[in-house]
């Protein structure tokens, strides 16, 4: 496979490649530059897959100072 450098530097990714490595726009990838080349890694989740993942639920101040073994 082979990629031209474009304007400004900027690479693109085949969407055959993208859709097998499940990137999408706005995905990092982190650039490691070794002996026998460039190396592109996906960062982690993005972003648009990690919204909603918390829950965030109400607790009592008590709760919070039983787990910290505040107890009164």
């Amino acid at each position: 496979m082979e990629v031209k450098i474009g304007n400004k530097g900027r690479i693109t990714l085949p969407l055959k490649l993208r859709e097998l490595l499940g990137l999408r726009e706005g995905d990092s990838l982190a650039v490691e530059v070794t002996s026998k080349g460039i190396l592109l890694k996906p960062k982690g989740p993005s972003s648009r897959e990690l919204w909603g993942v918390a829950r965030l639920e109400k607790v009592e101040i008590e709760e919070i100072e039983e787990s910290l073994g505040r107890e009164n």
